[in-house]
């Protein structure tokens, strides 16, 4: 019964689905008819239903399925056109870079003062430096200009001029005020309230003098610069490490640490750091280095025979030969000293060699005159080789045990003399030993010995500010050791002074941190990062230039360091590419091919670097900047290194060195030896002429600028003549006063001098220019 009702219901609902399909059929034929007539809908026809809104369609196909059938397309239309292939990258088509704007467009890029800048006194190096580091990398915004449309800038180029001062651009009007003079009325419009010196003033063509007319076509602007010091010492830091040293970001934490303790603060690894294990015989000091740092050179730093003639004729010429006492350890040339790769252990540091760390100690035997009283000969492992109290030949005038630990009562028994020591130290050291110390240059000139191997601690740790510096080695055992030296304990008697075993093994660790870290461990790096360094690990792509918007650390800024000389030694290291010069006129090929690159691309590829530093020198040399004026009485002349007052000084703190303006690679070196101006210097040229051709090398780089390319220009300082020759002064009294009584001081320090020096001091870090403009 129940099974019949369910049937017949069946049927009826099936009647009725067929009955419904019939009429959508009719529907669907009336629906085509009408619409094949043409005709328009009226009153008696049947409207249109409403527009349904399209649905987004759904694909059940899985996304990799997509791809292939997609690809499986793309494939055959690319076989069956004859058309160009299109290239996908990513995806999509890379997006060509923007064109370089009209230079009279809006977003052009422009660097202008800023006049909400608010000056309170002169910008300074380090303003300069931020800028750079605004533009390439992730600097914080400048607050002394206006930079707009920064992402469009393309490169940055900075030349440092020494020799540039604020009166070569005073050029008298006719009512005899100078151009600078005449920037007051100027700044009137807007309302500034400042001090004229510390705001830039106006360039003016008609009213600069003729051979610096075309600053006014490259620059708007002349900027005084403040170079970094201390004016309460008398003192000038490096204008050069103050632009290529970029600070680190300060650590908090490590601050507090630090807080209340006197010292040097320890190094820390700068951001990014890896250690690179070096083998010590990278760390030698070659032929030109021993030079430059006051070492009697052994033989066999030369191969060829005449050089060796000559330089025996120099050592007996200057007293320092066999005749007069000296002896050369037994090495017949440089090759000798090498190992040969079968003996090397693999990644050993020693490289074969025998290391050994010497430190000495020396007494006064007459003005001037001192002599060794104690030897120390550390090994690789920190065992003693040798220590032995020695007997000058000449009665001692002058113990210095503050210094030297040494006393009357120690020395009475010794019979030991120097030449027993010679004839020890020449069966020591061998063909294959390494000679490590601090300043070991006055060691062996007390020993009167010569060695080919040498490895010295105070130019392997540079001076923060560069050299002529030189760090203490209690410093450097502060800094990168963390240890305590040098606090009188010394175990050679109750006289304390120094443990010269202690500072030998001090020297040993440095050299072995070293070779851990690698050759840049301890460099500038040591009190911030090389500007190359940041550029290159922070340097920003922006998207108008083809890259992204972002840090990359795979394809940084690329950068360049042109300079006379070899830039490798130097802070130019950390450059992607290093161009030494010895001319300006080869610095200014070295800058603009730096910009635009090699022709063939072999070595600076195509298009450029995106930072380049280079440093003009001529006029600075002619000016008499140039690191050869010392202090003009004969004590200072006679100084050497070699003595315990040098050794005192540079034992003493970081700051105990007079600074020069930029040391032996810049303008006057308070402390060392003369160097010569370079021959390539025509030394009778007029400074006019001299300026002239700095104006049109600087045109001439200028005009082959792309554009959208920053310059800077800066002076590094004003004239250092006089601060130097105070500076000498100060050293050489602080010497005598060491180890003479007051009355036979040849030089007298008294406040007059002490004024004198800070005011030559404030006047020659004021007086440095700068230029800034987009081309």
């Amino acid at each position: 019964m129940t099974s019949t009702k369910g049937q017949a219901a069946a049927d009826k609902h099936g009647q009725y689905r067929q009955s419904e399909n019939k009429n959508n059929r009719k529907k669907r034929k009336l629906s085509e008819s009408e619409s094949c007539t043409g005709k328009e809908s009226g009153m008696g026809q049947t409207q249109p239903l409403p527009r349904q809104p399209k649905l987004p369609e759904f694909n059940l196909t899985s996304a990799s399925r997509r791809n292939e059938n997609s690809k499986s397309r793309e494939d055959e239309e690319a076989r069956s056109s004859s058309q160009e292939w299109q290239v996908i990258e990513n995806g999509r088509p890379r997006k060509k870079a923007k064109k370089i704007p009209k230079a009279d467009s809006s977003s052009y890029p422009v660097i202008d003062f800023s006049k909400e800048s608010r000056l309170q006194s002169q910008i300074k190096i380090s303003d300069l430096q931020s800028l750079v580091l605004y533009i390439l990398a992730d600097g914080p915004s400048p607050q002394f200009v206006s930079v707009r449309n920064r992402s469009h800038i393309r490169k940055v180029v900075v030349v440092m001029v020494p020799g540039l001062e604020k009166s070569m651009f005073e050029s008298k009007s006719d009512d005899g005020a100078s151009s600078m003079e005449q920037q007051s009325q100027d700044r009137k419009e807007y309302d500034y309230t400042s001090p004229d010196d510390y705001y830039p003033g106006k360039l003016d063509a008609d009213n600069l003098p003729p051979s610096l007319k075309p600053f006014a076509d490259m620059f708007k602007l002349i900027w005084p610069v403040k170079t970094p010091g201390d004016d309460r010492m008398g003192k000038m830091h490096s204008p050069l490490h103050a632009m290529l040293t970029a600070p680190l970001p300060k650590d908090k934490e490590d601050s507090s640490k630090h807080r209340g303790r006197k010292g040097a603060r320890p190094a820390q690894a700068p951001p990014g750091w890896k250690d690179s294990r070096t083998p010590i015989t990278e760390f030698l000091l070659d032929t030109e280095d021993l030079l430059e740092n006051e070492y009697v050179l052994h033989p066999a730093s030369y191969t060829k025979e005449a050089e060796k003639n000559a330089l025996a004729e120099h050592r007996r010429s200057t007293g320092v030969s066999q005749d007069h006492g000296w002896v050369d350890t037994l090495v017949s040339n440089f090759d000798e000293g090498t190992a040969p790769n079968h003996e090397i252990e693999s990644g050993s540091l020693t490289a074969g060699r025998d290391i050994l760390a010497m430190d000495c100690e020396m007494c006064m035997t007459g003005e001037s005159e001192f002599s060794l009283t104690r030897i120390s000969l550390v090994g690789w492992d920190g065992s003693v080789v040798l220590d032995e109290l020695v007997k000058p030949e000449k009665p001692i005038t002058n113990y210095l045990t503050q210094y030297s630990g040494i006393t009357e009562e120690l020395l009475s028994p010794v019979t030991t003399t120097l030449a027993d020591i010679q004839k020890k130290l020449l069966e020591i050291l061998h063909p294959r030993t390494i000679l490590i110390g601090h300043s070991l240059n006055s060691d062996l000139t007390a020993l009167k010995t010569t060695h080919p191997f040498i490895i010295d601690t105070a130019l392997l740790y540079p001076h923060p500010r560069g050299p002529p510096l030189k760090s203490s080695l209690r410093w450097l055992a502060q800094r990168y050791l963390n240890r305590e030296i040098q606090k009188g304990h010394g175990n050679v008697g109750p006289g304390g002074g120094h443990d010269s075993i202690e500072d030998a093994r001090t020297c040993l660790d440095l050299v072995k941190q070293k070779c851990e870290k690698g050759k840049q461990w301890g460099t500038s790096e040591a009190s911030g990062e090389s500007i190359f360094k940041r550029v290159g690990r922070a340097g920003v792509h922006y998207k108008n230039q083809g890259g992204l918007a972002i840090p990359s650390l795979l394809d940084g800024k690329s950068s360049a360091a042109v300079d006379w000389g070899d830039p490798k030694k130097g802070p130019g290291a950390a450059a992607t590419f290093q161009i030494g010069c010895q001319s300006d006129e080869e610095v200014a090929q070295g800058i603009i091919r730096a910009v635009n690159g090699d022709f063939d691309g072999k070595e600076i590829p195509g298009g450029g670097v995106d930072f380049v530093w280079g440093r003009l020198r001529e006029l600075e040399a002619l000016k008499g900047w140039w690191n050869n004026n010392r202090m003009d009485t004969e004590s200072a002349k006679e100084r050497s290194s070699k003595d315990v007052g040098t050794k005192a000084e540079e034992n003493s703190t970081l700051e105990g060195s007079s600074t020069a303006n930029d040391g032996a690679t810049g303008p006057i070196a308070a402390t060392s030896s003369a160097l010569p101006v370079p021959t390539t210097i025509d030394s009778n040229t007029p400074i006019d002429v001299a300026t002239e051709n700095l104006t049109r090398r600087l045109k001439r780089i200028y005009d082959a600028l792309p554009l959208c390319t920053a310059l800077m220009i800066y002076s590094g300082s004003g004239d250092p003549r006089e601060m130097s020759r105070l500076s000498n002064m100060h050293l050489e009294h602080k010497r005598e006063f060491k180890i003479k009584k007051w009355d036979q001081l040849s030089i007298k320090w008294t406040d007059v001098e002490d004024q004198a020096l800070k005011k030559a001091a404030k006047s020659a870090r004021e007086d440095g220019l700068g230029f800034i403009s987009v081309k």
